[in-house]
Formats: C-alpha cells, structure tokens, sequence
C-alpha cells in the first residue's frame, strides 16, 4: 500500500492510435499506451486507483479496459470505457486514457501520446 503522507494523488492523460478496426489492433495500441504510462512514470498496480478510456465512435471491435483489466495485479483498479463525442475532423481510430493514482511527491507525472495522438499534444514533443 502507499503511504499517503510519501505519496501525492496525481491524474494522467494519454493517448494512442489503432491501426484498423479489430481486436488485434485495438489489443496491441492498448497495451503499448499502458506500458508507456506505466515504464515512464514507474509504476506497480498498487499505484493506480482509476482508470478511463475514451474511444472514438469508429473502434467498436475490443473494450480498452478489458486489455488493462487482463495485467497482472490490475484486477482492483477501477476501469470504465466510454465513446468519445463526435468532433468533425477529429483525429481517427483514437484511444484516449485518464487515469489516477499514486506518485511519490515531487515527481512529476508523464502523461504518453503515441504513434499519431502526439498531434493532439504539440507541447508534449
């Protein structure tokens, strides 16, 4: 367990792409987000209390969360998926994440964008 007076609760974002429409390619896009945000903020599943999924209306083929679900130790970590809103020219095939957990206090959360979600966060390059 983490010691709250050590620990500071910090929220991350993050976003990724599937190449097409099937369970593979949402599978793979997943799992990559998710060892990015888990290698660049060094984290263990205790860290992490929540987390969301957001996909856009043109992946239906897999549920993000059933990806995150499946990892060792993930099993207590709260995850939802959800549809993203339709917004006409919209980046396509987009799997966004907002989740919440554990840091130790002052460091600083990274937040990944990958493969063509980085254009969603210029300043993050």
């Amino acid at each position: 367990m983490t010691d709250p007076s050590l620990d500071q609760l910090v929220a991350w974002r993050g976003a990724t792409t599937a190449t097409e429409n099937t369970a593979a390619a949402i599978h793979q896009a997943v799992s990559e987000l998710l060892d990015a945000l888990v290698t660049r903020n060094q984290l263990q599943p205790h860290n992490l209390i929540s987390m969301i999924f957001s996909v856009t209306a043109d992946l239906d083929a897999l549920f993000p969360a059933s990806v995150a679900r499946h990892r060792p130790g993930w099993q207590a970590i709260a995850l939802l998926d959800t549809q993203q809103m339709y917004v006409p020219g919209d980046l396509s095939r987009c799997i966004r994440l907002f989740a919440h957990g554990w840091l130790p206090k002052g460091r600083v959360p990274e937040h990944p964008y990958l493969r063509r979600a980085v254009s969603l966060r210029p300043d993050r390059q």
